[in-house]
């Protein structure tokens, strides 16, 4: 027991996180260290999770109510999606780590400025995208492998499901960069509140539209992608509500028309510069996804189907890593800008520590109940369930083994991009996602045929490579001297 507790001691206890030539000054103890991370990551997984929910509710609805050509027509939506949203992703990245840095200096002008900015810079770039979206929604659909889909319903519904959901684009972009804004403050608890109601009105539409209930028309994949616009446009007008001037709810950050809403150049440098980076990743990043989910959509309806399941899955278990990435980025940001380094690694490094406890209970929970997990997404009476349950619940054991490099890549990235060494995280994702990972499906899929399981071990393998190199760099320290 004693050297059981030494070991440990030696790696969770603040003295032995941060060496003693690293020290500007006391560090917290235990308690307080690792309660600073979970009083902003604990909100922020609750809110990560809730959003990973949107789609998760509406493939478990489609599932149960259409089975696996209507979880293959939302599923085919999903990366053309993501890589128009990309952008916000990346600009999200921009707002949290400016913002937080510029906390952490007591410039509480500059981080509303820096709010002011991003929100005209969404809302332009949302509107544009959009409307480029309409025109290309069949091409895309095709691109993404509706030409390769087993019916034409697919392919359609797809389409429609695709259409819908870039209705609400520019609302779901100015509601992400207020949220990432609150992080940046450590406010994540009310984003966690604004996701909550946004998924609560989100599930109660999906279930009143997909299989027409209340009194509701039947419109199944369509019903799925108004129940989400329905959601998102709830979301946005919470978040709004959270940064409005006026009375006794005035907060940190604040909007009012009466504040000067026009360019700032220092703010827009600023985004550009660490926003820039992060955009370049998630391009990278959303390729390799692309293609990537190209690839599978050859293996057939079936197979497509439970690797759908098993995505809804990994998102879900992403967004533990990725609420503690948030609370990693805020204290690493506020601490370089409060000129305490040691302190960023401190919280750098207790955030990853959290992260692989997670992710061990996880990959149990993954591994014991896989097959009721799964089973949760399709109707047993549909077309071809049993096969696809069956291929769903052997993926989830890689699931379960992948999740401690999961979860700590992405932590330490979010270490990284909150001290603004985003460039390095760029192009260690980029390398990974979208070189690596296409590859290794390649590989998998036609060179040698291996099916669902297989693919998903090599193709995830790139996991592994992105935890070796994010480690040693947050280690070494090299990130204390960037400046946003």
């Amino acid at each position: 027991m004693g050297v059981e507790s030494n070991v440990l001691r030696r790696l969770l206890a603040p003295e032995y996180l941060v060496k003693q030539e690293h020290r500007q000054g006391e560090l917290p103890d235990g308690k307080t260290a690792y309660g600073d991370v979970m009083r902003i990551a604990l909100p922020s997984i609750i809110e990560m999770v809730l959003m990973s929910l949107i789609g998760t509710v509406d493939t478990i609805m489609v599932g149960n109510e259409l089975g696996a050509e209507g979880l293959s027509s939302v599923g085919l939506p999903t990366q053309p999606r993501m890589v128009l949203l990309c952008l916000f992703f990346a600009l999200n990245v921009g707002i949290t780590a400016i913002v937080a840095r510029r906390k952490g200096e007591e410039r509480q002008e500059d981080a509303n400025a820096t709010l002011r900015n991003a929100l005209m810079l969404a809302l332009g770039l949302s509107l544009f995208l959009a409307l480029l979206a309409d025109v290309f929604a069949v091409p895309l659909m095709r691109l993404a492998g509706g030409d390769s889909a087993e019916s034409e319903k697919v392919f359609l519904d797809a389409v429609d499901y695709f259409t819908i959901m870039n209705y609400a684009l520019p609302v779901n972009a100015l509601s992400m960069c207020i949220c990432a804004a609150q992080r940046g403050i450590g406010k994540t608890r009310i984003t966690m509140w604004v996701n909550m109601g946004s998924n609560l009105i989100n599930v109660f539409f999906n279930y009143c539209l997909i299989g027409g209930h209340l009194g509701f028309p039947r419109l199944e994949v369509r019903g799925a992608a108004l129940a989400s616009v329905i959601g998102m446009c709830a979301g946005f007008l919470m978040a709004l509500a959270t940064v409005v001037a006026g009375g006794k709810y005035k907060g940190y950050l604040h909007l009012s028309l009466r504040d000067k809403w026009r360019f700032d150049k220092e703010s827009m440098r600023s985004i550009v510069k660490v926003g820039g980076n992060a955009a370049i990743e998630q391009l990278g990043v959303r390729f390799g996804f692309f293609v990537y989910a190209r690839i599978l959509f050859s293996l057939g309806t079936t197979m497509y189907a439970a690797n759908q399941i098993c995505m809804q899955f990994l998102s879900i278990t992403f967004t533990f890593g990725d609420g503690l990435g948030v609370a990693a980025t805020a204290l690493v940001g506020q601490n370089l800008g409060r000129k305490r380094p040691d302190l960023s690694m401190l919280y750098g490094k207790i955030s990853q520590r959290f992260a692989v406890m997670i992710s061990l209970v996880l990959g149990v929970l993954i591994v014991s109940f896989r097959y009721q997990i799964v089973s949760l997404f399709i109707g047993e009476s549909t077309l071809n369930a049993d096969q696809v349950i069956a291929y769903a619940a052997s993926t989830m054991l890689v699931l379960a083994a992948i999740q401690p490099f999961q979860t700590s890549s992405v932590v330490l990235s979010g270490s990284l991009r909150g001290a603004g060494d985003n460039l390095y995280v760029a192009l260690v994702a980029t390398l990974c996602v979208s070189v690596v990972r296409p590859i290794m499906a390649v590989i998998a899929v036609y060179v040698l045929h291996l099916e669902l399981v297989g693919t998903w071990i090599f193709g995830l393998s790139e996991i592994v490579l992105r935890f070796a190199f994010f480690y040693p760099r947050f280690a070494s320290g090299k990130w204390k001297n960037k400046k946003v």
